[in-house]
């Protein structure tokens, strides 16, 4: 956690010293407004979408389809992280630190050579091959009431997706409304998947597991 405060420690520090800044009469430049960065935002989405107007026609690339399903993504990936953590932290996983038998599992769990990912990273993995299979079935086979993966002209929920999609988006959705509404789906998949970047990024730089990287992050409520 001693990383963390610091950080957290500089950030508020700096806060603090420009409130007493001294006031001086040079004109500053002032930050472009959220309409403008939108505005930019909006501008590369379109440009992308008139390039590449096959995969912007089934939701690929920069749109509000694609980053829907990778923030379900997302957010499915946290539930099961947290689910590990809980489970490892209370002997839920038989041998969470023994590396998987190179003869039993093949090249499918090497890191390098022959070494092999531990019980707790398979079990991970595959909940979240689980997740990307959900979504390759709402494509292939989509239900009549199910949000598919990639937008359809033949479904019938396509028409509601083409209007959903045109109202979200941008650099800050409104997220005025409280409750389950897609503008806090959308907000929330925003979220999940900076926190996993950063959690990665934590984990990489202290040279730990996410897991271990989690429990900390919680004060060590799991384990």
């Amino acid at each position: 956690m001693a990383p963390l405060r610091t950080l957290a420690a500089l950030a508020l520090t700096a806060n603090v010293a420009s409130a007493f800044a001294p006031s001086t009469s040079v004109t500053k430049v002032s930050r472009p407004s959220t309409s403008v960065a939108s505005s930019v935002f909006d501008d590369a989405v379109k440009d992308w979408g008139d390039e590449y107007a096959p995969f912007k026609a089934y939701g690929w690339g920069p749109s509000v389809q694609a980053e829907i399903w990778n923030g379900r993504h997302a957010m499915f990936g946290w539930v099961v992280m947290c689910a590990c953590a809980y489970a490892k932290g209370h002997g839920l996983i038989p041998d969470a630190d023994a590396p998987l038998d190179f003869k039993q599992w093949g090249t499918l769990a090497t890191i390098s050579g022959k070494d092999t990912i531990t019980n707790e990273r398979a079990i991970i993995l595959i909940a979240n091959v689980h997740a990307f299979f959900v979504g390759l079935a709402a494509t292939i086979a989509p239900l009549p009431f199910s949000d598919t993966l990639l937008l359809d002209p033949n479904h019938p929920m396509y028409e509601w997706q083409m209007e959903r999609n045109s109202k979200l988006g941008g650099v800050m959705p409104n997220i005025g409304k409280m409750g389950l509404t897609p503008e806090a789906e959308l907000a929330n998949g925003r979220m999940a998947m900076m926190g996993i970047i950063t959690c990665v990024a934590y984990s990489g730089i202290q040279g730990q597991s996410m897991i271990d990287t989690i429990n900390e992050w919680v004060g060590g409520a799991y384990f």
